[in-house]
Parts: structure tokens; C-alpha cells; sequence
């Protein structure tokens, strides 16, 4: 049985705040969407992630959801991917609660997490 994964955002790499603002702003206008600020970026609604200073990836980053990260992450090593673990974060329980996939796929970071309830 495979995994169920599910779009969480889109991270989009700009050079510093003001872009990032700017960014935000714009794809917030654009789509009707409601503006929030992050610590480490400016968001576009639940979409849209404008990262205040170059993270992972080329271009940024593609989050994805899943409702059983542990089992994700066998499934797809089991495909042959590897995971970044200085990028992973745990809860308070020790289990894993996100972690990059090693590597770029077409100048992006993919970014996988443990989906809530």
C-alpha cells in the first residue's frame, strides 16, 4: 500500500524581506488570498510560503503532506530517495515531524511533514 501525499505549499526562494513582502502581497492580491507574516518568511494564504532569504533548492521548495510521515519516509527510501536529517524537526514526543528529501528535483527542495488533525 503506497503512501497518500498532499500539497501543503509552495516555497518560493526571493533575496531578502522586502521581496519576500512583496511576493506575498502580490500572489495575495492576485488569488484573493489572506496575507500572513512568518519568523523566516511571508505567506500567501495557505499556498504560498515567500521565503525572506534563500533557503533549500534553486527556486525554493514543494511541501508536501502526509498523514504517516514514518511510513512515508520507508516507502520512499524504499524507492531509492534519501532524507537530509540536519533539516528534520521532531515534536515533543521525539517523533518525526518534517525533513527534506536529499537534493533538488528541477530546482526545488521537496519538503515532506507530518500532516495534522
Amino acid at each position: 500500500m503506497s503512501c497518500k501525499f498532499e500539497l501543503e505549499h509552495i516555497g518560493v526562494n526571493t533575496a531578502n524581506a522586502d521581496e519576500a513582502l512583496k511576493l506575498a502581497e502580490l500572489l495575495s492580491g492576485l488569488f484573493s488570498l489572506e496575507p500572513r507574516h512568518g519568523q523566516k518568511s511571508e505567506f500567501a494564504g495557505p499556498y504560498f510560503e515567500c521565503m525572506k532569504a534563500p533557503f533549500l533548492g534553486t527556486n525554493g521548495h514543494i511541501a508536501m503532506r502526509t498523514p504517516d510521515l514514518a511510513a512515508a519516509m520507508e516507502e520512499l527510501k524504499a524507492k531509492g530517495f534519501s532524507f537530509n536529517m540536519d533539516t528534520a524537526a521532531y515534536d515533543e514526543a521525539g517523533r518525526i515531524k518534517n525533513v527534506y528529501l536529499s537534493g533538488e528535483f528541477g530546482g526545488f527542495a521537496i519538503h515532506i511533514m507530518q500532516k495534522s488533525f
